[in-house]
């Protein structure tokens, strides 16, 4: 077991364009992988990528437990099986676009609506070198396009519309409990 130190926003790893990885893959690559596991087992995640650990590499696992699934409120989410991705491409399969909560180990304490592709298609490899294609929609469409993002150099917070839904996790119960209220007043004509 080699449990790695999630890096932070503000690290210069995240910031970069992850190097693309050739097959055959090496003994590193599966070390790389078991690490990621192990690091993401270790803070309870549904998803990393490689830069989050350091490796400027084109590589993200991510799965989705059942027990997870029933966390997702509001969402017809599924499992998700354990997932090794690597040199990502995303194709979106709709205009639609949905706001949903998202954090990130590399944003710890923080919590932004961020606007998605509902549907999506990605592609890459798996770590047998094979090509995988997969069809996704809502949250395992969202947890892969946020994964991957970080391939892109790219945290969750560049991708929000209005910073002002960006707030710490311990205020999103009352936000939306404020949010809640304001509507059943605004329903009962008050």
């Amino acid at each position: 077991m080699a449990i790695q130190a999630i890096l932070k926003m503000g690290h210069p790893v995240l910031r970069r364009r992850a190097e693309p990885l050739i097959p055959p893959f090496g003994d590193e690559i599966y070390q790389l992988v078991e690490d990621m596991r192990d690091s993401l087992a270790a803070v309870g995640g549904v998803g990393l990528a490689a830069p989050q650990i350091g490796v400027s590499k084109s590589l993200v696992i991510f799965e989705v437990p059942e027990e997870r699934v029933q966390m997702e409120e509001g969402d017809m989410a599924e499992s998700i099986p354990s997932t090794v991705l690597i040199n990502a491409k995303i194709e979106p399969l709709t205009d639609e676009v949905e706001l949903g909560w998202e954090g990130c180990l590399s944003v710890p304490g923080l919590r932004g609506l961020v606007p998605r592709a509902t549907h999506i298609r990605y592609s890459g490899l798996g770590l047998d070198g094979k090509e995988i294609s997969v069809e996704a929609r809502g949250f395992h469409a969202r947890v892969v396009q946020h994964e991957c993002d970080h391939l892109f150099g790219i945290l969750y917070p560049e991708r929000m519309t209005d910073l002002r839904y960006l707030m710490y996790e311990s205020e999103v119960q009352a936000f939306m409990e404020d949010l809640r209220a304001k509507s059943e007043q605004a329903g009962d004509g008050t």
